[in-house]
C-alpha cells in the first residue's frame, strides 16, 4: 500500500507508520494487505538501522491487530455506530468547533458533508471544485491524479470506489459557501484545515479533541470513520434502494451494502434472494 515512499527514511516515525496504518484499515484493505505491507517496511527500515541512518526500527508498530478487528465487527452491524438523527449531527459538528482552536468552523462544514455523503474524511479532504455539479447538485468521487506540492499524488479514493454521491440540500449552504470562498481553479479544494493543509481522521481527532467530545455528547463509540456509517444508515432508513445504496457507498459486494439495512428490509431482501436462488436452481 503506497504510503510512506515520499518520504526520506529518517523523516519516517512511529506516528507516520501508525497514521498509515489505519489509513489502510478504514479504506478497508485486507488483514494480509496489512501484515505485508508492515513486514516490508520492518525490513527496509531494520537495514537503514543496520546501515546507521536511523537509530531505531520505527515500522514495528503494534496493536493494528485490535483496531483491524474493531474495523470487522463495524461491518457485522455498522448500523449500530451511526448517529441517530441531523440534529446529533449538528451538535457535534459545533462541539468539535468549540473546543478546536481558535474555533475553526471549517471543522463542523466537514464532519456535516463526510456524514451526509456517506464518504471517507480522506475523500471528503481530495474534494475540489471541479467535482461538485450543481446543476445537479452531485459529487464526482473519482481518484485524485494531480500531484500535491511537493510531488505526492492524494488518494481520494481507489479506482473501484469512484462514484457518483448526491448532495442533499441540507447541506447545500455550506458546499455553496466553500466554493465562493476558494479560488476559480478547478483543482481548488473546498475542505481544509485552518491553514489549508489536507484533513486526515488524525488530523481531526487531534485538532478539535475528537474523543473527549464524543465521550462528553454520549457518543465514546464514535469514530471518524463511523460519519459514513451514519450516512449509509440513513439513507437505508429513507428507503434507498440496496442497489442504487451500493454504488452511493461504492462497495464491491453487495453483502456490505445489506447490512446497513434495517432488519426488515433486509429479510425481505434475503426472501427475494433465496426465491432468485430456487428458480435458478430449477
Amino acid at each position: 500500500m503506497p504510503s510512506l515512499g515520499h518520504l526520506p527514511v529518517r523523516m519516517i516515525t512511529h506516528g507516520a507508520v501508525d497514521r498509515a496504518v489505519h489509513a489502510w484499515i478504514a479504506d478497508e484493505a485486507s488483514r494480509s494487505t496489512v501484515k505485508n505491507s508492515l513486514a516490508i517496511l520492518v525490513r527496509v527500515l531494520e537495514q537503514a538501522r543496520r546501515d546507521g541512518i536511523v537509530e531505531l526500527n520505527r515500522g514495528r508498530v503494534t496493536g493494528w491487530q485490535r483496531e483491524f478487528q474493531h474495523a470487522e465487527d463495524e461491518l457485522d452491524n455498522p448500523r449500530l455506530l451511526a448517529l441517530p438523527d441531523w440534529d446529533s449531527l449538528q451538535q457535534l459538528g459545533a462541539a468539535l468547533v468549540a473546543r478546536s482552536h481558535g474555533r475553526f468552523a471549517g471543522w463542523a462544514d466537514i464532519v456535516e458533508f463526510t456524514a451526509c455523503t456517506a464518504a471517507r474524511i480522506g475523500e471528503t479532504s481530495g474534494v475540489c471544485r471541479a467535482d461538485i455539479n450543481r446543476q445537479a447538485w452531485i459529487w464526482n468521487v473519482r481518484r485524485q491524479t494531480t500531484p500535491a506540492p511537493g510531488g505526492v499524488v492524494d488518494k481520494g479514493t481507489k479506482g473501484k470506489r469512484a462514484r457518483v454521491v448526491p448532495i442533499i440540500p441540507e447541506i447545500r449552504p455550506l458546499v455553496d459557501r466553500r466554493l465562493n470562498e476558494v479560488s476559480d481553479d478547478p483543482m481548488a479544494r473546498l475542505f481544509t484545515g485552518p491553514r489549508g493543509g489536507r484533513v486526515t481522521t488524525a488530523v481531526l481527532r487531534d485538532a478539535t479533541h475528537w474523543d473527549e467530545v464524543v465521550t462528553a455528547l454520549g457518543y465514546d463509540y464514535l469514530r471518524r470513520h463511523d460519519l459514513r456509517h451514519t450516512g449509509l444508515t440513513w439513507m437505508a432508513d429513507a428507503g434507498v434502494p440496496v442497489h442504487v445504496l451500493r454504488k452511493i457507498a461504492g462497495h464491491g459486494s453487495l453483502t456490505t451494502t445489506q447490512r446497513y439495512l434495517h432488519p426488515d428490509h433486509r429479510a425481505i431482501t434475503d426472501a427475494g434472494e433465496a426465491l432468485s436462488a430456487y428458480l435458478n436452481a430449477g
